[in-house]
């Protein structure tokens, strides 16, 4: 059992302190409005005063569907002070999925953005049977509206009641390889996460962060960092390129987080060379594996401000590769998914939780304060996943000499092909590398001959005419012939899913069932 004594401050109360530092600064801007550090905490205390009232059991949890605001992301601490439990549902998530988490996680509470999610927040009210509360953020034709409510209750002062053992969160996996399940922080397992981060991410010293891909998910990890070191969190609704560019440069953002198809669509937009983007010191990518040739004309267009992250929802962050990684002189660490941070320990086991030798496959295996404590209610696959003390990722990778981690790819994806075993990243990784590709997904189709025929779903490059020979030669010549793809289908685009991963589900299920329309 850990210390009683000793836990780490909950981050709620972290937020508190870091905002009680900086009062007159700009905690958070976006497009028309801004809020000061002393206008985040009065906000807090008055929310949290709202929500004291309502007489919720310890632990209950509060579901949030909201595009980026302060007002939610302020709504989220209030929650967590006074002793609630937050769980953020994906905003680009379907209505099944979203009624799947209420009823999932026993939400008794729904806090919806009554702007851009007015229409859905209204479905989940009148759909999901355990609710008890509703607010809105602005008037709605259904619940209360929340600045109503902390308006009528004039200024409260924010302050904590929630101890190491009260649930903090219940975030959602990503569901890439079946149902989403909720992952079960108390504030122990939380407290940690910011200082991980500011230690192993280079983020500048005073950020201005801008936060285009939702704070539901990973670009919300950044906002409490950067109040610790007395920045700036820049919202904006949704990935816009026009928008983002001109923020970058107004604003002179010298930080931000993007998924590899937001950078693609950056690098092919026109605005990008008559923009000043020399402000940026510091861009984090991650979520998917990023093509080797986007990354190095990404470094000579944009600068060399690229860092990738490596994490999961089970425990966030695991490694990084830093900026001096990203050298165009040695690509091959492009595949790397960086060095783990101090803050966790880090092993590849194999099948039976022994250290594999250097250079071998194993599973990436972690040990740390912030690694979930268990999944919600799936006591067996909780014990699956943090069997021998360690969370088994599900990412199949091997170590280099310094330490370095290449995945190789999802456990659950392995391709056995003729009674080979053929992870997909790997000729992921080199049909990326083709001057024609822009994005690639490979996934093993059931095949009489091979049990399952390795196949390359490909995005041309925009004006690209690849040819099939000339992919499968690559790969053979690289790879080996059992690498090579059996098929190539040409494709506009890949189905994704809404934290910008390749949805291997959508993909396979086109195969698997005979109906191409994804990928014909």
């Amino acid at each position: 059992m850990s210390n009683p004594l000793y836990a780490f401050p909950t981050t709620c109360e972290q937020t508190l302190r870091a905002l009680a530092r900086y009062p007159s600064r700009t905690a958070f801007s976006w497009p028309g409005g801004s809020l000061t550090y002393q206008g985040a905490t009065d906000m807090i205390g008055r929310m949290q005063a709202v929500f004291m009232q309502l007489g919720f059991a310890p632990g209950t949890r509060v579901a949030f569907l909201t595009a980026n605001r302060a007002d939610t992301w302020c709504a989220g601490v209030a929650a967590q002070l006074a002793r609630l439990s937050i769980t953020w549902l994906h905003p680009m998530g379907s209505l099944d999925d979203q009624l799947f988490q209420l009823e999932d996680s026993e939400a008794q509470m729904l806090i919806v953005d009554g702007v851009t999610f007015r229409d859905r927040g209204g479905e989940l009210a009148s759909k999901a049977t355990g609710l008890k509360t509703v607010f809105t953020l602005g008037p709605a034709a259904y619940g209360a509206d929340l600045l109503a409510a902390i308006e009528a209750t004039g200024s409260a002062t924010a302050r904590s009641f929630a101890g190491p053992d009260d649930i903090a969160t219940l975030n959602y996996t990503g569901g890439t390889t079946g149902k989403s399940k909720g992952t079960v922080r108390h504030h122990r397992e939380l407290g940690g996460f910011a200082n991980a981060i500011l230690a192993d991410f280079e983020i500048p010293p005073t950020p201005s962060y801008l936060a285009v891909a939702p704070i539901s998910h990973v670009a919300g990890t950044k906002v409490l960092p950067t109040l610790m070191r007395g920045g700036t969190v820049h919202m904006l609704k949704g990935f816009d390129p026009d928008a983002v560019f001109k923020t970058i440069e107004r604003e002179k953002i010298n930080f931000t987080l993007f998924v590899p198809t937001m950078i693609y669509v950056m690098l092919d937009h026109p605005a990008l060379d008559k923009t000043d983007l020399s402000s940026l010191e510091l861009l984090l990518y991650g979520a998917s594996a990023m093509s080797p040739s986007r990354l190095v004309e990404g470094i000579e267009r944009i600068g060399p401000v690229f860092s990738q992250l490596y994490g999961q929802t089970e425990c966030y962050p695991v490694s990084v590769l830093r900026k001096a990684d990203h050298d165009p002189k040695t690509p091959e660490l492009f595949l790397s998914c960086g060095f783990p941070i101090a803050a966790c320990e880090v092993r590849i086991l194999d099948d039976n939780d022994q250290e594999v030798a250097m250079g071998e496959a194993g599973e990436i295996c972690v040990r740390a304060t912030h690694v979930m404590a268990e999944y919600w209610k799936r006591p067996e696959q909780t014990a699956e996943t943090l069997k021998s003390g360690w969370l088994h990722t599900g990412d199949i990778a091997r170590k280099d000499e310094r330490g370095y981690m290449f995945i190789l790819d999802r456990k659950k994806d392995m391709i056995v092909s003729g009674g080979f075993n053929i992870f997909p990243r790997e000729v992921e990784d080199v049909l990326s590398q083709h001057a024609d590709v822009a994005m690639v997904a490979v996934v093993g189709v059931p095949d009489d001959k091979w049990g399952e025929a390795v196949t390359a779903v490909v995005v041309p490059r925009e004006g690209a005419r690849p040819s099939e020979e000339e992919l499968i030669a690559l790969v053979k010549a690289r790879k080996g012939s059992t690498h090579a793809p059996k098929h190539i289908k040409f494709v506009t685009e890949l189905p994704m899913t809404g934290v910008g991963k390749v949805d291997k589900k959508v993909l396979k299920a086109g195969f698997w069932t005979g109906r191409d329309r994804m990928v014909g």
